[in-house]
């Protein structure tokens, strides 16, 4: 990829954190372009450290554009709707059937794991989290946790790219009391893949992309959004040496021909990091529209908050 960090430093700030210093994060994008409304549509979260009210991922938007980088909120959700200590990332898609899928990952209440839900509606505004529907649940994969949602289109078939925890020991119900196995060094962060003719009823393909035994991204390889590059799929994952950079993670490149094998193209380091505090640059969603491609994604400030940002640009940077 031809694309640099210093591009993606002079972005276009979306939206800034609410407070200042580490633990006051925007971003976690998920994007989607409407081509029959001719809108952008992103979902972001909004977290507070720990101790400060609502706390951690308290808050999820929906928003809209139609330039790609002005958003007007349209929707807000807050985790007490799903008695959970915490949102993350999220995903939004469109059905053929004229109706909207909003998925969501949070922390289930019954056992403090990560799982993914999703609402359904006609219209934003009817997206009740009331009625939200369990699509994965991670003791049903045999996983620790199963979260960030990614979802693109290809061939007529939609995938799904998931953030999973892979234990590395045993692990107890005590190793989810942080309500956050991914921060403890009692599980890995890979990448998993399922996939919808419908965007209703998914599969699990399995866990497609993990950490190896060495290098910076040893603790982590998340794939966060997937681009079509000729016969081949280009992928931005977050990379992270282990558990302690859990929340600062720095972007990496990697490549597939079939979605269910992935190779890594940065084994030396990340290629795209903030020149600022932690180097955190991560989160990384990829929309094509039309010849550009806008990349939105979370960036480190000199405080040590995050805020949210986009650029735009063309397919031959990738």
């Amino acid at each position: 990829m031809k694309l640099t960090a210093s591009m993606l430093a002079e972005g276009h700030v979306i939206r800034e954190p609410v407070g200042s210093g580490k633990g006051y994060w925007v971003g976690a994008p998920g994007a989607f372009y409407d081509p029959e409304e001719k809108v952008f549509y992103l979902t972001y979260r909004v977290r507070r450290p720990r101790g400060v009210e609502p706390d951690r991922g308290g808050e999820a938007f929906i928003a809209r554009s139609t330039d790609g980088f002005h958003f007007d909120d349209v929707l807000r959700v807050t985790k007490d709707r799903f008695d959970s200590t915490s949102i993350e990332k999220c995903a939004i898609r469109r059905g053929a059937d004229g109706l909207w899928r909003y998925f969501l990952s949070y922390v289930a209440p019954e056992d403090d794991r990560w799982c993914v839900a999703m609402l359904k509606g006609p219209t934003l505004e009817a997206l009740d989290p009331g009625k939200a529907r369990r699509v994965f649940t991670a003791g049903d994969l045999g996983l620790e946790g199963v979260k960030d949602p990614s979802v693109f289109e290809h061939a007529g078939r939609f995938h799904m790219i998931l953030s999973v925890a892979l234990p590395v020991q045993e692990t107890s119900e005590s190793s989810h009391a942080t309500a956050d196995i991914y921060n403890t060094g009692e599980c890995k962060s890979a990448t998993g893949l399922a996939s919808s003719t419908d965007l209703d009823d998914w599969t699990w393909q399995g866990v497609v992309f993990q950490p190896g035994e060495t290098g910076w991204d040893r603790y982590a390889r998340r794939i966060n959004s997937v681009a079509e590059a000729g016969d081949r799929f280009l992928a931005f994952y977050d990379g992270a040496e282990s558990h302690l950079g859990n929340y600062e993670e720095r972007t990496g490149f990697a490549e597939s021909n079939t979605l269910n094998d992935w190779t890594c193209l940065t084994p030396d380091g990340p290629r795209l990091v903030s020149p600022n505090a932690s180097g955190s640059l991560r989160y990384v969603d990829a929309l094509a529209v039309g010849k550009a491609i806008y990349l939105y994604y979370e960036f480190a400030r000199s405080d040590g908050s995050h805020d949210l940002r986009v650029v735009k640009t063309d397919p031959g940077s990738l």
